[in-house]
Formats: C-alpha cells, structure tokens, sequence
C-alpha cells in the first residue's frame, strides 16, 4: 500500500509564535519532525503542509518536501486533506504533528500497521498508559478509553473512566488510564470525507476533533504504544524537551 506522510506546520500560534522554527539543540523543530518522519519504513512520500513562506523556504533550505497550503484551514487535517487530494496514489495517510520531535519512527511504523487491519477504511492513532497522576488530572492532557478491540469509545480532557468511591489522587492504583498521542493514519477516502464534516457538539464542548469523527460513526483504532513522547506547545516545554535531550 501507499502511504503518504504529511506534517501540518503554521507559524501562527496563540501560546507559542513561529514554534515550527524555534531551534531545539541546533535544529529547528521541523527538521527535527521530519528526520524522524523519513526514517519509517514504508512511506512514498513526506511532505511539509504549510501556510507560510517563512516555513516553506526553511524546509527547502534542509533539503525537505514541502507544500504551500490554503491559510484558511481550521485545523491540521483539514491542512493534511488538501495535500493528500492531489496524491491519489496514496492509499494511507499519516499526519504526523510538527511538534512531537521526538516521536520514534518505530511509533509511526505501529500506527500503520493498525490502519491495515481496517480494511479499507477507518482511523488509526496512538495511546500510551499513564503512569503519572499529575498527568492523569491535567486536562491538558487528552485521554482514550476504547474497547477490547482497540475501537476507541471516548477521548476527554476529563479524566476517564471515573471509579466510584475512589479519590483522584489514587486512582492508578486501581485502574489502567491511557492517554492518547495525537498522531493520526486514515485511508485516503476516510480522510477526505472526515475534513467534509461540520463541527459537531461533542467536539466543540472538548475541542478535541476526533470526536467529530466518533459522532459521524467513523472507527477510530487506538494502538498502544510503551515510548513516551514530548510534545512541545509553549516555550517553556521547549525547555524541557532540550533538557530532556541533554538526558538522553
């Protein structure tokens, strides 16, 4: 099959402003993202989807596949569908996030693997048990449950599922929680279709899109994944993710 990975990259950000070029330990968050991206065995193509020339020119500059996309897009999917529309080829696509850089290719090569068991249609995405009640309360931090199969059935800020007559603090110790990482995989016609979709109620009352799609009856898979991953949305997680490269 044909996979097509693609990274939505915009400059503008409410909580951290041209973050897809701030260097981290010499390179800049992009390059980092997409080094890790052309390593997965399996992907044709890697393309930068971006709305800024600033981006466009950087990526070019390191030898990158980049594509200038429309500044209208309300979300990277929508910025993932328009680039995937001109790869017909393509049977799979996978939106990587331009702010993981430290997402392990090993990840994205598990996430695939999940989407080819869905025969021809659906959603693929990761989770990683939490193991850190600070996390587990965060609401920053999103969180899955999903069933036996791997089907995703939820994904909240809130913490979930609730265990009655247990307090917060402990609940890690009697129960299993997951939270998801953001990396989606989508045959090509499923996520052409999902960008057609209007905001639902569900998605709006979370901000989280995925439930726009779990409205819509799309399956989502969940795979689970054992690495941890360092997302970086302000500056100060900048800072922690070059400690925590300093570490490594």
């Amino acid at each position: 099959m044909n996979v097509l990975a693609v990274i939505p990259s915009r400059y503008a950000s409410s909580r951290f402003p041209a973050k897809p070029l701030a260097m981290l330990a010499g390179k800049s968050m992009i390059q980092r993202v997409y080094e890790q991206t052309v390593q997965v065995k399996g992907l044709q193509q890697v393309v930068v989807a971006t709305d800024d020339n600033r981006i466009f020119d950087h990526v070019k500059g390191f030898g990158g596949a980049v594509k200038m996309t429309s500044d209208q897009h309300p979300s990277g999917t929508d910025r993932c569908a328009e680039v995937a529309a001109d790869f017909s080829a393509a049977d799979l696509v996978v939106n990587i996030q331009g702010d993981e850089p430290f997402l392990a290719p090993s990840q994205i090569e598990r996430l695939i693997e999940a989407l080819k068991k869905m025969e021809g249609t659906g959603i693929a995405t990761l989770a990683k048990k939490i193991d850190e009640v600070g996390s587990l309360l965060d609401p920053s931090t999103v969180k899955v449950v999903f069933d036996k199969a791997g089907k995703a059935m939820y994904f909240s800020r809130s913490v979930i599922p609730h265990l009655r007559g247990k307090e917060q603090a402990d609940y890690l110790k009697y129960g299993n929680f997951y939270k998801h990482i953001g990396i989606y995989g989508f045959y090509r016609k499923t996520l052409l279709e999902v960008s057609k979709l209007a905001p639902s109620e569900l998605e709006l009352s979370e901000s989280l899109e995925q439930l726009r799609w779990l409205e819509n009856g799309y399956a989502i898979q969940v795979a689970v994944t054992e690495l941890e991953t360092i997302g970086v949305d302000t500056p100060e997680d900048l800072v922690r993710a070059e400690a925590y490269l300093r570490g490594r």
